[in-house]
């Protein structure tokens, strides 16, 4: 089966264009790549495009080889003279796959432009440094800030050693989140109801607490979108919720945190933490060694109110009906927040904030 890629000709188009391309490309893998980076990459010929590919999947081959891999048998000897773009540095060392800079030198590419650095222990500049120790013209810093954002789990994981955590919520128009009694009710309306299940299935976990586990009884699963399903975390502290819940159905991997029990059942693991005043940064550190590069935390409000409280957020996506419902339990309150961009979605309107402390800044026009 031929691969997808554009052989349109431009005249003297600049880095970015191509760089932009590469982001496009490596955006495709959504959360198949984790706990890989999304990665997309261009070959370019005087002006043409002969080859381009991205990391389709954790496992499998890299952006790189993808890409001089899709190059027609016809075009494969204009390969040393192209130049190719991606938009992480080429990783220098054997993982599930060979080193991506040994098949560029092996190909015998002059010229690489990057967005980048890997922050990987095992790359961190190795890759760059190996392409220029035989002579390539390496080009970085195109596309910077667009970079850092799509890959902003990858980069905040390495960086800062946990998972990059994403609060979500629904409101009514007259900021409540839920009914006095707890009673079920989809505040927001279909279109949203899909791009919160498009949204679990980029991230690689998802979170509530045992009172909406309870009231809810919420599958956390992405039904409503084809992708990856993320691992399900629930705190109950004392083991009580009844395990007739979705959540002990067995449709995907499911921690339940607690301090009685640490054991497996197939795929739900009893997670024994202690409930003090370091539990969330603990199940941080479980997940960051686990190779959760990000946390969907979907409520109830009590739990959204302690990772605002603990300043344990980096990003927040806020779903606004515009029906009212006159009582019931508050919406969390923000803090440290930036806003990045609002939209709307069949009435409903979304509203993305940034942490004023996290090190990533949403580029006009971006994609979540």
């Amino acid at each position: 089966m031929n691969r997808t890629f554009f052989c349109t000709n431009f005249t003297a188009m600049p880095h970015e264009l191509y760089m932009r391309r590469c982001l496009d490309l490596a955006r495709m893998a959504g959360g198949n790549a984790a706990p890989n980076p999304m990665v997309g990459a261009v070959l370019v010929h005087n002006d043409r495009i002969i080859g381009e590919g991205f990391h389709r999947r954790y496992g499998i081959a890299h952006a790189e080889v993808d890409c001089i891999d899709s190059v027609l048998p016809e075009d494969r000897h204009l390969i040393p003279e192209s130049t190719l773009y991606v938009n992480l540095e080429p990783c220098a060392h054997h993982g599930n796959t060979p080193p991506c800079a040994n098949r560029i030198i092996k190909e015998g590419i002059r010229k690489v432009v990057i967005s980048n650095t890997d922050p990987f222990e095992h790359v961190q500049g190795r890759g760059i440094m190996l392409l220029q120790t035989e002579g390539i013209d390496v080009i970085t810093g195109i596309c910077e800030t667009e970079g850092r954002w799509l890959n902003r789990r990858f980069f905040h994981f390495h960086e800062k050693q946990r998972p990059y955590i994403i609060l979500k919520w629904a409101a009514t128009a007259d900021g409540y989140i839920a009914p006095a009694d707890r009673t079920r009710l989809a505040i927001s309306n279909t279109t949203s109801q899909h791009i919160v299940h498009k949204w679990r299935t980029e991230e690689t976990a998802i979170m509530i607490g045992r009172q909406t586990a309870l009231s809810d009884n919420p599958r956390l699963t992405a039904r409503l979108w084809h992708g990856m399903q993320p691992l399900r975390i629930a705190l109950d502290q004392q083991l009580q919720l009844p395990r007739s819940l979705h959540l002990y159905d067995q449709e995907a991997p499911t921690w339940i945190i607690n301090e009685k029990e640490d054991t497996s059942h197939g795929s739900i693991r009893l997670m024994q933490l202690p409930f003090d005043n370091d539990l969330l940064p603990a199940l941080m550190h479980e997940l960051y060694v686990h190779k959760k590069l990000s946390l969907l935390v979907e409520g109830g409000a009590r739990l959204l109110q302690s990772f605002i409280r603990e300043n344990l957020w980096d990003e927040a996506r806020i779903l606004t009906a515009g029906h009212t419902l006159g009582n019931g339990i508050a919406a969390p309150g923000l803090s440290n927040a930036i806003s990045a961009f609002q939209t709307t979605l069949s009435g409903d309107r979304l509203e993305v904030y940034t942490n004023s402390t996290t090190q990533f800044t949403y580029p006009a026009g971006s994609a979540l």
